[in-house]
């Protein structure tokens, strides 16, 4: 800076710092080149891709999320690229990919508004108005309400949902465990519907047998094995009773020390021990459950007095299966034995059976009379191919709880785009002043779906995405493109279906994303030491950016 015609150095001389048009290009070709990364993984034509970590560990998927969440990357405006596709798997679970496209696109069509000095908060006011008008015309012209009892519709948007994954050859059976997982796991209270899928539905992986396999436990299951070999390992109809405390004598937190003055005493104190412990196993047999689970630990002695009396014992469980078992069986988790009463006993379980698959022993907890948790079993070949399966099944199993909770759904295969790419540029043309141009831009940024499609399956673009257009424009909003084969296609035909709620919130993260970039004018990155390499100043470091 000059002051007096002599420059006054502000900022330490090792900070970098940048202004204006350059880190407003920078911004927009970063976000651009994170949508170019997946733009192979929409439709059902995609592609893998494979990633490998620093430690070896390989992943193979299309999944959006899954592909950013191992990449790193250096330019700020690029982390929040991946980000959004975070939030989007948190929030609905689906369309990581087309929230990560849709927002490059618009970054990039913001581009020539740039370079002709249109003010960024011109073409910002011009994207939040066209993101109003693009949702008011998703609710009122172009989402249907589902009917919530006709299983086969629910189905139709599930199987489109999984369609363009792994899973897609599988979508029967996708589709079922899906469904089954959510109604079982489905709570209605006082007109509140509560489906938590993270909670109460848990995914357990068994390298081992064919993915056809896979199924929904009416119960749960967890890697666990009695902990004495005399005790049973099959109980039909069992009473079951849960603690969260420890089964053996109470050791000091620190290190205790203890003085003994008499020969007894020593003694003494182990009678304590085992008079603690005995106590608490006949408070415990007194109730004359089958099985008794704990989280902590149980001592040989306490495995000795519960097998004598007849009774199962599994240890160390965890805390959120624990909490599973405890909604399948209907017992309540005690923290004492001594408070333990007859109606904490749990009796909704039909089997308790310890299964060995593979190598490991497996606690089955089914037949449950009314289960409000469930466990999804996978099999497959390999490792890698269950993880993949369970991202898939993730994404399935989100889709059914968006249905239970807003039965909403739209057509997909790039026809809600183009329908709402058609509405906006008609509303275009009321809109007075510059700011028409950045509202019909984004109107043809949304075009960038079916153009993905079409690109994916090796369809004639150009041809597709005109005559596409023609259909929308004779009002033909149900039409997009066939991500098989590549052709126009009626959605209501092919049963392509989407949920509201996740085009929704593809719209919002995508704008608001374009719009935060556009607002960045100035990116200072101190770097602690100076670089040496010429260059390196052109993106913030990593390092730099922690400070």
């Amino acid at each position: 800076m000059m002051g007096g015609g002599r420059p006054v150095i502000v900022l330490n001389q090792n900070t970098k710092r940048e202004s204006g048009r350059k880190v407003q290009v920078q911004n927009i070709n970063a976000g651009k080149m994170i949508a170019d990364v997946i733009r192979t993984c929409l439709g059902p034509r995609s592609m893998l891709k494979m990633l490998m970590d620093p430690m070896g560990g390989i992943v193979m998927t299309n999944d959006g999320n899954a592909i950013l969440r191992e990449i790193t990357v250096q330019h700020p405006a690029a982390k929040h690229m991946i980000e959004i596709a975070r939030t989007q798997d948190e929030e609905v679970g689906d369309g990581t990919t087309s929230v990560v496209i849709l927002a490059g696109e618009m970054l990039a069509v913001a581009e020539q508004f740039l370079e002709a000095k249109m003010h960024p908060i011109v073409v910002i006011q011009a994207y939040r108005q066209a993101l109003e008008d693009a949702l008011e015309v998703l609710n009122n012209d172009l989402s249907i309400k589902l009917d919530l009892n006709d299983e086969s519709k629910m189905v139709d948007v599930i199987r489109s949902c999984i369609g363009t994954k792994f899973l897609g050859q599988y979508g029967d059976l996708a589709c079922k465990i899906a469904l089954q997982a959510v109604k079982t796991i489905t709570v209605e209270s006082g007109g509140n519907v509560e489906v938590d899928v993270k909670k109460w539905a848990r995914i357990e992986k068994v390298p081992g047998g064919a993915i056809e396999d896979c199924c929904v436990l009416d119960g749960v299951m967890f890697n666990k094995d009695v902990t004495h070999p005399r005790m049973k390992r099959r109980i039909e109809k069992p009473r079951v009773i849960l603690l969260d405390c420890p089964l053996e004598f109470k050791k000091g937190e620190s290190q205790t020390d203890v003085e003994i003055s008499g020969e007894t005493d020593f003694s003494k104190m182990l009678e304590l021990e085992e008079e603690h412990v005995k106590a608490q196993c006949t408070d415990l047999i007194a109730l004359k459950p089958d099985v008794v689970i704990t989280e902590k630990g149980v001592s040989d002695l306490a495995q000795h007095f519960l097998s004598k009396a007849d009774i199962s014992v599994i240890r160390r469980v965890r805390k959120s299966d624990n909490n599973r078992i405890a909604r399948a069986s209907g017992a309540t988790i005690a923290s004492r034995t001594d408070e333990l009463k007859e109606e904490d006993v749990g009796t909704g379980v039909g089997l308790f059976e310890i299964k060995k698959i593979g190598d490991e022993y497996f606690t089955f907890l089914t037949g449950c009379t009314d289960p409000k948790a469930c466990t999804v079993l996978l099999r497959g070949p390999s490792k890698d191919l269950l993880n993949e399966v369970e991202r898939n099944l993730q994404d399935a199993l989100a889709v059914a709880r968006n249905l239970r909770l807003s039965s909403a759904v739209v057509p997909g295969g790039g026809a809600v785009e183009m329908a709402v790419s058609q509405a906006l540029q008609e509303k275009a043309k009321s809109i007075t002043g510059v700011k028409q141009w950045p509202y019909t831009a984004l109107a043809q940024a949304l075009e960038v779906i079916p153009r993905t499609l079409a690109q994916n399956c090796g369809g004639n673009i150009i041809r597709l995405l005109t005559s596409l257009r023609a259909k929308h424009a004779a009002g033909n909003k149900m039409f997009g493109v066939n991500g098989e084969s590549g052709e126009l296609a009626d959605m209501l035909e092919l049963k392509i279906w989407e949920p509201l709620v996740v085009k929704q919130q593809v719209y919002k993260t995508a704008v608001e994303t374009a719009v935060l970039l556009l607002r960045i004018d100035d990116i200072v990155s101190g770097s602690k030491k100076m670089r040496d390499d010429t260059g390196a100043g052109a993106m913030p470091t990593e390092e730099s950016m922690m400070q």
